[in-house]
């Protein structure tokens, strides 16, 4: 028998714990590294490593049902939409329970990850060699601020939502919040109670604004009763559905959304509709300038505005990987499965994707996939079909999505479907003769 494969796991939230867990049942042996003093990731809003953007509102937009890893159901007594912390906690848990902790080291931040005919080198103020290595480090704590900057100056303060925390900043004050995502709607939301005058939300494209609940059931439970349905079907009748209940973002005085539901992110709510037609937040167009003390909007309007929260994203940033792996943007780089690297399936990628639902079940399932394929019990197909699949998967995102991170989009019901089925057909072209990895056997053609 070939020496288990030793792999390095970049990260310990939550796609970093699974992919430990899921090499660990496939007899591999795993190192993970993390930059912050716990697990947990973003998701823990303490973490020594101020990459959590987690603020004290923060509460799941993906109901539990939806969000739990198959391997550990989250409490039955918790609400429907957690808070944050307690997703901490459920994460923390989850290293305890499987006996995780003892392969994670903490406190450790990775510089540099290079290849070599042997195999990998991590540093990490020391360098260690690896057969392979996962890359789990998350895509939402590089803020991303407008770029180009606004023209003009402003008097007051300006944040990025990735540092904002609680309301108290907001007292008193004349706020203006930038961006219709749910980070954006939660802000608003929370500085309307405290704020002076209503909260402004600007915005230069419209969204789908989905509440929690949807005829007494989390909304995207409903969604899921829909999985086995073609994406545009499921569109029309999920549409149609949030049109009875809710009505258009229009008639709150917010812009149409762009794009049809399934195909450009929703937004998860219950509260912002209601702070809009109680006048509490008012719907603005996209800012056209600062001016001092005040800011002037695209249709003319200027309002003075002391306190403005960028809530414009996260840039994808891979800082230890070199141009010669990522091809220049992290955003456009194309995976098999969005798991493995055309030119190395040694390096592997578990979370950089954007899903139309909850992020820990497409974890799990990658995980899986590259643990099958790093222990030996998984072949992939030749790299030509690889490529091939690669680029039919493009296509087709680049259909549903448009050009807006196209290559990082899956389909949530159809992905965690399909990675089971993937994983299936590796095993049968094992059965079928082809060759597995293993340290020994691992393609050096890409070095």
């Amino acid at each position: 028998m070939p020496p288990p494969c030793r792999v390095a796991v970049i990260g310990a939230g939550a796609a970093g714990l699974a992919t430990v867990k899921a090499l660990l049942d496939a007899g591999a042996r795993p190192v993970a590294y993390e930059r912050g003093d716990r697990p947990g990731g973003l998701w823990a809003r303490d973490n020594s490593s101020g990459l959590s953007p987690a603020y004290a509102s923060l509460h799941l937009n993906t109901s539990r049902r939806r969000t739990e890893f198959a391997d550990l159901p989250m409490p039955a007594h918790w609400p429907d939409y957690p808070s944050a912390d307690l997703v901490a906690g459920y994460l923390a848990d989850y290293a305890e329970r499987f006996g995780l902790t003892r392969h994670i080291r903490y406190g450790a931040t990775v510089t540099a990850v290079e290849r070599d005919p042997d195999g990998w080198t991590v540093t990490a103020g020391d360098s260690e060699r690896f057969d392979a290595v996962v890359v789990a480090n998350g895509h939402n704590w590089d803020a991303r601020w407008p770029d180009p900057a606004y023209p003009g100056d402003f008097g007051g303060r300006q944040l990025h939502a990735h540092d904002y925390r609680t309301p108290e900043v907001f007292r008193d004050r004349r706020v203006l919040v930038v961006g219709m995502g749910n980070s954006a709607m939660d802000i608003a939301v929370d500085a309307s109670h405290v704020a002076r005058g209503p909260v402004l939300l600007s915005a230069r494209r419209g969204v789908h604004i989905v509440p929690k609940y949807l005829f007494g059931r989390p909304s995207d439970a409903t969604g899921g009763a829909l999985a086995a349905l073609p994406w545009r079907l499921r569109q029309r009748l999920a549409e149609t559905m949030l049109r009875l209940a809710v009505g258009s973002p229009r008639r709150y005085g917010l812009p149409a959304p762009e794009g049809g539901l399934f195909q450009n992110h929703p937004t998860i709510s219950d509260t912002i509709l209601h702070r809009l037609t109680h006048g509490e937040v008012a719907a603005r167009p996209g800012v056209d300038r600062l001016a001092g003390d005040r800011v002037v909007f695209a249709d003319g309007r200027d309002e003075p505005v002391d306190v403005i929260v960028w809530a414009t994203g996260y840039r994808v940033t891979i800082p230890f990987l070199s141009e010669r792996w990522l091809g220049g943007d992290p955003e456009r780089l194309p995976l098999y499965q969005r798991v493995f690297h055309l030119d190395d399936p040694s390096l592997c990628f578990v979370g950089l994707m954007q899903s139309t639902g909850a992020a820990l079940p497409v974890v799990e399932a990658q995980a899986r996939l590259a643990a099958a394929h790093l222990g030996g019990a998984y072949a992939l197909p030749s790299p030509e079909r690889r490529r091939r699949a690669t680029d039919r998967a493009l296509r087709a995102a680049v259909a549903r999505w448009g050009d807006r991170r196209p290559a990082m989009r899956i389909d949530f019901d159809q992905y965690v479907a399909d990675v089971p089925r993937e994983i299936a057909a590796g095993r049968a072209r094992l059965r079928r003769g082809a060759r597995p990895f293993t340290p020994a056997t691992q393609d050096r053609s890409a070095v």
